[in-house]
């Protein structure tokens, strides 16, 4: 009796099968309720004792191999049929489409003018490619003035007028003048500046820029408004504020955000103190809403401007700003969940 289970054993592990129905039959004939197997254990008690050990670890073996055959050959048609299915369906892409991400860059300014937009702003945008009044002239900073140096300018040498932006308050120039108020606009983009390429700083780089304009708008009014803006994008509510120049604005100021040093991060980019810049701001110089065709003695206004780039680093914890423009797809895939 034992020889036949073995015989069964050997035919087990030579069995294939083509199709479902070979390979439920070869079931039925071993596992199923009257198969081979119930009859071997049927058998079991009238073997002479001192085989009934050798007999049952037999049985086991062949439960186990006709078992796992069964489970083997399912898979392998399983396989085969829905790789027929795949390669057979002439309506199908040639190429599996993956999903793909936003840039960092993107899903902050989106965050940023989510939060803007709440509380009124809308939204500008103006030319990347601008004239020397809106870059400069318009914004207190008229020709020869020692300010321009603070801004490394790329210009376009055929006509010394015309040049990249080096600010989004360009956009507010032209809104200004084509706008009256009140006037509650955010202004996203692109800006060029003539700079060194390292980890911290681009020739290119992306800003958003707000401003205010209406009957009796006050330092108060901007103190609140950034004190919103911190709190609902770094969860941060501590601020400061410290005198600074700006020449489109008077008073002017520089913004800073009690960050924290509960890790060993926070000390490096902090420098220890626990406090980060991240923008500036002001009262709008009366000289710029003249300029742009607005009554100062009726109307005042506050602006402020930041950095995307250097949010996204703070925010993602990125150490090189390079990467924001080096298409790495390993680099931007780490953003689909953000």
């Amino acid at each position: 009796m034992i020889d036949k289970i073995r015989e069964h054993i050997a035919e087990v592990g030579s069995f294939q099968a083509k199709n479902k129905e070979e390979v439920e039959n070869f079931r039925i004939k071993y596992l199923g309720k009257k198969g081979l197997l119930n009859d071997f254990f049927a058998e079991f008690k009238n073997v002479p004792n001192d085989q009934k050990k050798e007999f049952g670890q037999a049985i086991n073996t062949l439960k186990t191999a006709a078992q796992e055959k069964v489970e083997t050959l399912k898979d392998e048609l399983e396989a085969t049929q829905e790789q027929k299915g795949v390669y057979g369906d002439l309506s199908r892409p040639g190429e599996p489409i993956s999903v793909g991400s936003r840039h960092p860059i993107s899903i902050v300014k989106n965050r940023i003018t989510e939060i803007f937009s709440r509380i009124g702003f809308n939204i500008s945008e103006g030319p990347e490619i601008e004239d020397d009044w809106h870059n400069f002239t318009a914004l207190n900073l008229p020709e020869y003035h020692p300010a321009r140096d603070m801004q490394d300018t790329f210009f376009v040498q055929i006509n010394p007028d015309v040049l990249l932006r080096t600010h989004t308050s360009t956009v507010q120039v032209r809104y200004m003048e084509n706008h009256k108020p009140p006037i509650r606009t955010i202004s996203p983009g692109r800006v060029y500046r003539n700079e060194a390429i390292s980890a911290r700083s681009h020739c290119f780089f992306h800003q958003v820029e707000g401003l205010y304009v209406d009957k009796g708008v006050s330092f108060a009014d901007l103190k609140q408004t950034l004190q919103y803006f911190t709190t609902e994008l770094f969860g941060k509510s501590k601020i400061r504020l410290r005198p600074s120049y700006f020449p489109f604005t008077e008073p002017s100021a520089e913004v800073d955000v009690y960050w924290g040093l509960e890790t060993e991060t926070d000390y490096k980019m902090t420098k220890g103190t626990g406090w980060l810049e991240i923008m500036g701001c002001g009262m709008v110089d009366p000289n710029v809403l003249e300029n742009c065709g607005i009554d100062s003695s009726v109307y005042s206004g506050f602006a402020f401007g930041m950095g995307i780039d250097r949010i996204a680093l703070l925010l993602h914890q990125i150490p090189d700003i390079r990467m924001f423009s080096e298409n790495d797809i390993r680099f931007l895939e780490q953003f689909k969940n953000a």
